[in-house]
């Protein structure tokens, strides 16, 4: 299995911060923040890795990264000239991709969780993940019948759908690819993520599982204040 890692957004919610340097290099108390997504992956397995950045911090992902051989891994680095939404991330790593399945994390998502049993068990289809939080609207958003399985997926909805948010990190078979050719444009102006969810749910080919450990998606500034103290605390254990 191929792993992406998005690492191209504005970083405009943590504005003035972002201003001259991308968010993901943002520090997480001892640890600049894109570490942490980057070593999800390589403890899942994963060493065959994407980065997508934007044209104007390419230099510092270099610089401090290189080839990823000081992390056991090997990187790859594609440019997002326009962030046009999540899924766009699929169609810049085509071939990258190839012919193998792929799992893509956020570059600002930080994770207890290790993930190494599900890259390994995965076959087909899409498996994403799920945690229960107290600000679903900022999320995409899933919604379980009484028997815990998915049945709606929503991008930051307007209207309560319930408390489960989709984390940051995305499963798919090589299908992705293709399929994310085909979406149009939410209303936001994106290719939303939450669309190849449902496509990969319509099909009854999703498997939705709940995170267990500690999630942070850290792009505000409460969030970053957040994730610091998680780790300082993890460390003085």
């Amino acid at each position: 299995m191929k792993g992406i890692i998005l690492a191209a957004g504005e970083g405009t919610r943590l504005y003035p911060l972002t201003k001259t340097i991308s968010k993901q290099l943002l520090p997480i108390y001892n640890k600049p923040m894109f570490f942490y997504p980057l070593q999800t992956l390589i403890n899942a397995g994963i060493k065959d890795i994407l980065i997508i950045i934007s044209p104007k911090h390419a230099g510092d992902f270099l610089h401090l990264l290189g080839s990823g051989k000081d992390f056991g891994a090997k990187l790859t680095y594609e440019i997002q000239d326009r962030s046009d939404g999540l899924a766009q991330a699929f169609i810049i790593g085509e071939s990258f991709i190839g012919q193998d399945n792929v799992a893509m994390i956020l570059g600002d998502n930080i994770f207890e969780d290790n993930f190494a049993l599900a890259v390994k068990n995965f076959k087909k289809g899409g498996h994403i993940f799920a945690k229960e939080v107290t600000d679903p609207e900022r999320f995409g958003v899933v919604r379980f019948d009484s028997q815990g399985m998915a049945t709606k997926i929503v991008e930051k909805p307007k209207k309560f759908l319930s408390n489960f948010a989709i984390t940051g990190m995305y499963i798919f078979d090589n299908r992705v690819v293709e399929v994310a050719k085909k979406l149009k444009p939410s209303a936001r102006g994106e290719l939303e993520v939450t669309d190849l969810q449902n496509w990969y749910l319509k099909n009854g080919e999703l498997k939705v599982d709940l995170v267990k450990g500690e999630w942070i998606d850290a792009g505000t500034f409460d969030a970053l204040l957040k994730a610091g103290n998680w780790v300082k605390n993890q460390i003085e254990k």
